[in-house]
């Protein structure tokens, strides 16, 4: 189903060069076959790691978290994804790796999402879908962790729809945070949808692209007054901003989804509908989101760390830029992240990891020994 056999067999081909390798039976070329190279290679054998996959409850209902690092003692990274609906746990196999050595990685898959979604009924969750439900489910999640791993303060990563969810959170409870760490920060989201629009349609008219232009023309005005923006219009300024690059730099289109087929956290069928609460989650909450200006919220009780792909055009980074700019924090950091859009997971995961090693890590002090 996901075309996956050249990839195995390209894994298994690489591996057999080592003579101790050589003499594995060469394996069928399904899916199983590549998840368990990489599930092996990225098996977590430190005494003092742990690697946990758990539905704990929340809110009400089973959620998916994804627990991994090389040390207990590591203080603990809860990432928030975005979407809504689009998980980062069946991503984190190649994105996140190298954070699992200097923290634990909490990877969680949100109500509507993922496989939380899947072991959900749909009919129950409807009613919950509110974004106050979103940041009451944080506040137990990282009372959870705070608890499980005997940390007053753990750090915080939301992205893109995550950073709504995890400002909000960072306002309601700034004391349980090292830091909140911004990335794709969502603040005037009428502002970033009127810029990337202006931008997709500056990008149609440079490029001669005469149906782009005459379909983003046909929505103008965009984004303006105080009215709720019609998600077909939304559908259609996201189908040319992400064609000139505006969510992933220099790509058509969005792929980073595509690491979940590879995923050992998936199994086959999980795989295969991981992005179905996409749909569903975007249903009761992308219509309040894309109304959200958080311009005021100026004062910060905790350090804040914000990440921003110089051409994000999904949620433009240079108005997260002038509002970081206005923010009082006890410590702040901007970082621009020159090849990347709106995916730093996925365009820029060496920069992401240096940068939080050196400028979110030291915030939380010594660990002890393993």
């Amino acid at each position: 189903m996901w075309n996956l056999h050249r990839v195995a067999a390209a894994l298994v081909m690489l591996l057999a060069t080592t003579p101790a390798l050589a003499t594995t039976p060469a394996p069928t070329g399904a899916r199983a076959d590549a998840v368990a190279i990489i599930g092996e290679l990225r098996k977590i054998v430190a005494p003092s790691g742990v690697e946990r996959y758990d539905y704990l409850p929340i809110g009400g209902i089973n959620q998916f978290v994804s627990i991994r690092g090389q040390n207990r003692g590591n203080p603990v990274l809860l990432v928030v994804h975005g979407g809504p609906g689009f998980p980062t746990s069946g991503i984190a196999w190649w994105a996140t790796r190298g954070l699992e050595e200097y923290f634990t990685v909490v990877h969680w898959d949100q109500r509507g999402a993922g496989k939380t979604h899947l072991a959900n009924d749909p009919a129950a969750v409807a009613a919950t879908m509110t974004p106050e439900r979103f940041i009451d489910d944080t506040e137990e999640l990282v009372a959870w962790l705070r608890r499980e791993f005997g940390q007053e303060k753990i750090f915080l990563l939301g992205t893109s729809w995550g950073s709504y969810v995890g400002l909000k959170f960072a306002l309601r409870r700034p004391e349980w945070l090292h830091a909140y760490i911004g990335m794709g920060q969502a603040i005037d989201i009428p502002e970033s949808e009127r810029r990337g629009h202006a931008y997709a349609l500056a990008q149609a008219r440079r490029s001669g692209n005469q149906q782009a232009v005459a379909e983003l023309e046909s929505i103008a005005p965009y984004a303006q007054g105080d009215a709720p923006i019609p998600l077909e219009k939304i559908a259609l300024e996201r189908r040319w901003s992400d064609y000139y690059g505006g969510v992933m730099a220099w790509r058509e289109r969005q792929i980073d989804g595509m690491a979940v087929r590879l995923s050992p956290e998936y199994s086959d069928a999980e795989a295969a509908r991981a992005y179905d609460g996409n749909g569903f989650s975007q249903q009761y909450l992308f219509s309040d989101v894309v109304g959200v200006d958080m311009s005021d919220e100026t004062r910060l009780g905790c350090p804040l760390i914000v990440l921003a792909g110089r051409h994000d055009r999904s949620v433009n980074s240079y108005v997260a830029h002038e509002w970081f700019d206005r923010v009082q924090a006890p410590y702040k950091h901007f970082e621009w992240f020159e090849y990347a859009a709106h995916e730093i997971f996925a365009e820029q995961p060496g920069q992401l990891l240096v940068t939080l090693v050196q400028r979110a890590r030291p915030l939380a002090g010594d660990v002890p020994a393993p």
